[in-house]
């Protein structure tokens, strides 16, 4: 077996590699607060669907904000390896921090996905519930009314009727 030849990186360019990546996440930090700002400021037409695209945003922003981080941490590992071998380990462990991170956040934003869906399952519920249940008073208050309207035209009936008896009674004496 060949054993991999074991390279210096000179001072000089582990330096300017660190500056770099302190000066690319301070133009990042820089950017996430300016687009988290931004996205603050978004509002919605209805309560909960704004309540919850602000998590989902916020979540998005926050695992964004992590993701890069990671990756600015494995940038700053990798200017300061010794050699390729101790740079490849860096990679791999990145890689399986990162796969283990996105399938947390995938089951975090199928969670939240979920919660909207029951939350909107469940408004839609109770407001088919409200309106069945303010139609079903209407119709009551309806056949109450028509009830109420037909007995007032059977009493004048009634009533139209025994005058007309009297007056034909009184005709007759």
């Amino acid at each position: 077996m060949t054993q991999t030849p074991n390279y210096e990186i000179p001072t000089e360019m582990r330096d300017f590699a660190e500056k770099s990546v302190e000066q690319a996440r301070k133009a990042f930090d820089s950017f996430i607060g300016a687009a988290r700002k931004t996205s603050d400021t978004l509002q919605g037409s209805a309560e909960m669907a704004r309540n919850n695209a602000q998590d989902v945003s916020s979540r998005g922003f926050s695992f964004a904000e992590q993701n890069v981080n990671a990756a600015f941490d494995l940038a700053q590992k990798l200017v300061r390896s010794r050699d390729v071998q101790e740079a490849m380990q860096h990679q791999a462990e990145f890689v399986r921090s990162q796969f283990a991170a996105m399938q947390n956040q995938a089951r975090e934003f199928g969670g939240i996905a979920q919660s909207a869906m029951q939350q909107s399952a469940e408004n839609a519920k109770q407001a088919m519930q409200q309106g069945a249940e303010h139609a079903r008073s209407a119709m009551q208050q309806g056949a109450d009314q028509a009830r109420q309207a037909m007995q007032k035209g059977a009493d004048a009936a009634r009533s139209a009727t025994d005058q007309a008896t009297n007056a034909a009674k009184d005709a007759a004496s």
